[in-house]
């Protein structure tokens, strides 16, 4: 990793643009703070153009929830295994880490873990860290928008020489192999290629990141096309650089943006690859963040071999933590679900909790009760999510139970008022516990929903995503399980993009224009789907084709999420 990026800093430090300094503590998913400072004075708020327009010095401080991750995944690394890990002493350029990015192992690590990215790092095969400045920039409008992605690739590969525009824009786009990624790259195109001058530059800069860009950055057109009819380019390459230029008015990264973010990519990853257990049990600790939802990072950590447990009343932190798992022959702990996953417990409720068992161990369900005067519908929860299972009642009896205490905080006196004893009635079938798992905590830390309904889709000659994987290019398949992650990015022309889970992993999905159409509230809608299609090879990334799809019955299924940061 580069020494002028963060693991040079201290370990309660990140860095961001031009060696910005982050906080690593628990600042929240996303933080936007203009700051200026007027005669030694702090100025906090206001809009940033205001600010700029006045003179004044403004920083932009951006808050990620990963960095909280990273330092949750770093001190659970200190307790089990002994290892005092910050982003200084990660170490550098392990060519294991880059070999995992390589085949788009990627669940979990910041910035690479999208569909997009996880189709395009197999074909970039990254092997330099400067290479996961080039996967954090590539996938955005701007580079998209400007032709880069395809052309570097296969530049990359060396199956297309490398061209330039014209000689004059060669020293702005050598280092990408003549096309161009980031916002300084733009700069240098308009003063090389258009005879700007730095504070032309400068202001073709603020251009592309306002509010307006593109209506801001395309008043400066003519600009650029005269600039380049002096330098005599002819007008065809002047079209094309005009058009670079442009494409980053639709969102592109400064290039010291792509190196920071560079920085935190490699951490994550080299943490993953080590200690997964870690970085997972930290993920699911920090949501809501990143791309994949909670059954994802759990089967995630489960194909790894980690032992995931679901919440228990007398073992479960407020979030997620990792337990001892001696019987783990790669030496990973386990991952135990925290309080705060059942949905509705909040930070107070699971405290609550936590600190009545520290005081002692709860003795029975009507114990937790009297201790901590949850009202009956967190009790309920708590029962329907297997919380009670350790007291020896299936959870069909806890949930009656539960649900038979006082609905509010009133005083309650134990030995007063006996409840009546519950009614003999069935256990909860596996089935029915995923269920109620996914109900309460979206996901199942025992079975996947899709495990449930396999003979179903092998009868339908379903294969499983793990045997799609490593079919041949165009195989007709057809694939059943959950439909997740869906995505229609304005810059696909129409195509949209997703993902298919079941208990053997994930396989992308791609959906022509007419079948999105035809198919997207089945989609979006069905707890599980069947789908005919054909794969897609290209470079080690595999998709399947989606031609038609039908809903598929399940226990339960997760909850829709559109993808993003």
């Amino acid at each position: 990793m580069s020494t002028a990026l963060s693991h040079k800093l201290p370990r309660h430090l990140g860095v961001h643009s031009g060696g910005m300094v982050l906080t690593r503590q628990p600042i929240g998913e996303i933080m936007h703070v203009e700051w200026a400072t007027v005669q030694g004075r702090s100025v906090l708020g206001g809009d940033k153009d205001d600010v700029a327009a006045a003179g004044l010095v403004k920083i932009d401080l951006l808050g990620l929830g990963i960095l909280s991750a990273l330092h949750t995944a770093c001190d659970m690394i200190a307790e089990h295994h002994g290892v005092r890990l910050d982003l200084a002493s990660i170490p550098e350029d392990d060519p294991d880490v880059y070999r995992m990015l390589a085949r788009g192992d990627s669940i979990a690590v910041f910035q690479l873990e999208s569909r997009a990215q996880v189709s395009t790092l197999p074909q970039l095969r990254p092997k330099t860290f400067d290479d996961l400045a080039v996967a954090a920039s590539i996938i955005r409008p701007g580079p998209i928008q400007a032709g880069s992605k395809h052309p570097y690739l296969r530049r990359r590969r060396g199956e297309e020489p490398v061209t330039y525009p014209h000689p004059l824009a060669q020293r702005a786009l050598e280092k990408t192999l003549g096309v161009a990624l980031w916002q300084e790259q733009a700069m240098t195109l308009a003063i090389d290629c258009a005879g700007f001058s730095p504070g032309e530059a400068d202001r073709l800069r603020k251009a592309m990141a306002a509010k307006h860009a593109p209506e801001k950055v395309a008043e400066l057109r003519d600009q650029l096309l005269d600039g380049m009819a002096r330098k005599g380019i002819p007008p065809a390459a002047a079209e094309r650089i005009t058009g670079m230029i442009e494409a980053f008015s639709d969102y592109g990264f400064p290039q010291s943006h792509a190196q920071s973010m560079a920085g935190i990519i490699y951490a994550s990853a080299w943490i993953k690859h080590h200690y997964p257990a870690a970085l997972i049990a930290a993920t699911l600790a920090n949501l809501p963040m990143g791309f994949y939802d909670s059954q994802t990072l759990i089967q995630d950590a489960k194909r790894r071999g980690i032992t995931v447990h679901g919440v228990d009343i007398q073992a479960s932190d407020m979030h997620a933590t990792l337990v001892p798992d001696p019987a783990n022959p790669s030496g990973q702990p386990a991952i135990r679900r925290g309080l705060t996953s059942i949905t509705g417990l909040s930070q107070d409720a699971a405290r609550t909790i936590v600190t009545a068992r520290t005081e002692r161990a709860f003795k029975d369900l009507e114990d937790v009760a009297r201790r901590t005067r949850l009202p009956a519908r967190l009790m309920e929860q708590l029962a329907t999510a297997g919380a009670f299972d350790g007291f020896g009642e299936h959870r069909r009896t806890t949930l009656w139970v539960a649900g038979a205490f006082p609905r509010s905080h009133q005083p309650y006196l134990p030995g007063l008022g006996a409840l009546a004893p519950s009614p003999e009635l069935p256990a909860m079938t596996l089935a029915e516990q995923t269920a109620a798992d996914l109900a309460t905590t979206g996901a199942s830390a025992t079975t996947h929903p899709v495990q449930h309904v396999r003979g179903y889709l092998e009868q339908r000659g379903a294969l499983p995503a793990a045997a799609v994987r490593v079919m041949a290019d165009q195989t007709r398949v057809r694939i059943g399980g959950l439909a997740k992650y869906p995505q229609r990015p304005p810059t696909a022309n129409g195509v949209a993009f997703g993902a298919l889970e079941d208990e053997t992993g994930m396989i992308n999905l791609v959906f022509s224009p007419p079948v999105w159409e035809h198919h997207r509230h089945l989609l979006i809608e069905a707890p599980a789907v069947l789908l005919d299609g054909h794969v897609e090879r290209s470079h080690g990334a595999v998709n399947v084709i989606v031609h038609r799809a039908e809903p598929v019955a399940v226990p339960a299924s997760t909850r829709r999420r559109r993808a993003g940061r």
